[in-house]
């Protein structure tokens, strides 16, 4: 045994490898804020560059309530987590059942919101460059909340099947994270889209 080992006895053997799930969806989060960022800059950049209109003033309505249900459904999704931590399942089924009914309700608001635009307003995403940004941006979190509300939901089965419990933590705690994540990107959407934007 060397003297170095000798002398630190207590050092050797103690760092252990981060688990995969929360690096791997912590890496995810990192590259998609990347790719929301270029969007995002790509959206302020072209606004008010429009030859035609429609004009974001002239068609676009601040959703409120569909805000609320998305940034609700993060209370809703820290609940389950506590709920199951609790090995409370029926309280963790409640909450996550709830968690997907709002983020539901976003896109389903998100869907009428679109219909009018193309239908009413004639705003698509060849229409000009105010639409061609728009589509993109609000279309790209729009998919990243359909992908969450799939995985959520196939949790869901998970737990109305009786097969949930405290050991699916760790891996709830991952998916809540990119939930939250989504939440987190609604926020600027909604600011730069709705409120500056306009």
């Amino acid at each position: 045994m060397s003297s170095y080992s000798m002398a630190h006895p207590a050092t050797t053997g103690t760092w252990q490898l981060p688990e995969r799930g929360p690096v791997a969806m912590i890496s995810l989060i990192i590259g998609e804020s990347a790719i929301f960022t270029i969007f995002v800059v790509a959206y302020l950049f072209y606004l008010g560059k429009s030859l035609t209109g429609p004009t974001p003033a002239q068609v676009l309505e601040v959703p409120w309530i569909n805000t609320i249900c998305l940034l609700s459904s993060s209370i809703t999704i820290w609940r389950s987590e506590h709920a199951i931590a609790a090995g409370k399942i029926a309280r963790f089924t409640l909450w996550w059942t709830l968690t997907i009914a709002l983020g539901l309700k976003f896109i389903i608001g998100t869907a009428t919101e679109w219909r009018r635009l193309i239908y009413q307003d004639g705003l698509t995403v060849h229409t000009n460059l105010f639409g061609t940004t728009y589509y993109s941006l609000v279309g790209l979190h729009a998919t990243h909340v359909v992908l969450g509300l799939v995985m959520l939901s196939l949790v869901l089965l998970i737990a109305l099947a009786g097969k949930m419990s405290a050991v699916y933590l760790k891996k709830i705690k991952v998916l809540s994270l990119y939930w939250h994540f989504v939440d987190t990107v609604w926020i600027v959407v909604f600011t730069v889209v709705y409120i500056i934007g306009r």
